[in-house]
């Protein structure tokens, strides 16, 4: 097991090196590409619930993206940290406070309704042609996405990266959660059902 993070924790420096040395300009320029692949790939019920994120770092600024499903009638909400173990996605209405949380991140205040994401745009380091991905280290999103599973619910999971943060292959512990698809400058890529992994 100490391999796998080992393993693990070289593939996520790498990734996000190479996700770093993106220049800012062209950062912006490939957002906007992945919004435009997610605008014609994405399907949504009205009132759907997605989650998105607000940017932090070098990571892909969805907020395009965002503001697109929120016209075709999303309700959108960003995770908020609660402590070491939890995150809880708050709804992000049109004018809203944000407040200062952890890790640099923003989010709606305590004020703001929990929602069940239906949809999730989820933020990684490296992910590969498996669906499988590798997080920032925490396991918040693997916890959430459990916690929402044990309530019957099954969001469709789509990571958010550049194509830079693509690997050969990921490997894969038990608690780890497959992506139903990765949208990136290239495109949308939905991975065949080969079933998730669940947390025993």
């Amino acid at each position: 097991m100490t391999d796998v993070l080992k393993t693990k924790a070289e593939l996520r420096a790498a990734r996000l090196a190479a996700r770093d040395a993106i220049p800012p300009v062209e950062r912006i320029e490939k957002s906007l590409l992945i919004a435009s692949h997610g605008a014609e790939a994405i399907s949504l019920d009205a009132g759907a619930i997605v989650s998105g994120f607000l940017p932090i770092r070098s990571e892909v600024d969805v907020r395009p993206l965002m503001a697109h499903l929120r016209n075709r009638s999303a309700r959108l909400c960003v995770p908020v940290i609660l402590d070491k173990k939890t995150i809880v996605f708050r709804e992000l209405v049109r004018g809203g406070e944000l407040v200062p949380g952890v890790f640099g991140t923003f989010g709606p205040g305590p004020d703001a309704a929990e929602l069940e994401p239906q949809v999730m745009l989820v933020p990684l380091s490296a992910f590969d042609a498996g669906g499988h991905r590798i997080g920032y280290g925490g396991g918040y999103y693997d916890r959430a996405i459990h916690r929402l599973q044990q309530k019957g619910l099954n969001p469709t999971l789509i990571g958010i990266a550049f194509d830079c943060q693509e690997v050969a292959s990921v490997p894969v512990e038990p608690h780890d959660i497959r992506l139903d698809a990765v949208l990136t400058e290239s495109g949308y890529r939905p991975f065949e059902d080969m079933g998730r992994a669940q947390i025993g």
